[in-house]
């Protein structure tokens, strides 16, 4: 497995500028960089950084019900992934997972997942 940290499609809905923005941004949506592989679900979920930029200050928040170990932000690199174990009673009902990322001028992207 390339690139591994151990720890879908779609298009980010919104950006919100933050204090280290330095440039001046475009307002239109990119294809989210990130796929999330649910082929060892409902126990863990890979998600891999599919793009050509490091996404930075990579972060989760599990929302509802459910269990999931909290990690420090993190830098994943292109062709990188990461492993998110996640336990919890009927997740598609009861949870949503929230990613969140940095671009590297400082842009800050959310992405919702529904399990």
């Amino acid at each position: 497995m390339r690139g591994s940290i151990v720890g879908g499609g779609g298009f980010a809905l919104g950006m919100a500028s933050s204090h280290i923005t330095h440039h001046e941004t475009d307002s239109v949506a990119y294809p989210v960089p990130l796929r999330l592989d649910r082929r060892d679900a409902p126990r863990s979920y890979r998600l891999s950084n599919i793009s050509d930029e490091p996404i930075r200050g990579l972060s989760f928040s599990l929302l509802g019900s459910g269990l999931m170990r909290a990690t420090a932000p993190l830098l994943l690199a292109p062709g990188q992934e990461v492993l998110l174990r996640i336990r919890g009673e009927s997740l598609p009902q009861s949870a949503v997972l929230i990613i969140r990322w940095f671009r590297p001028n400082g842009d800050e992207y959310l992405w919702r997942v529904s399990f």
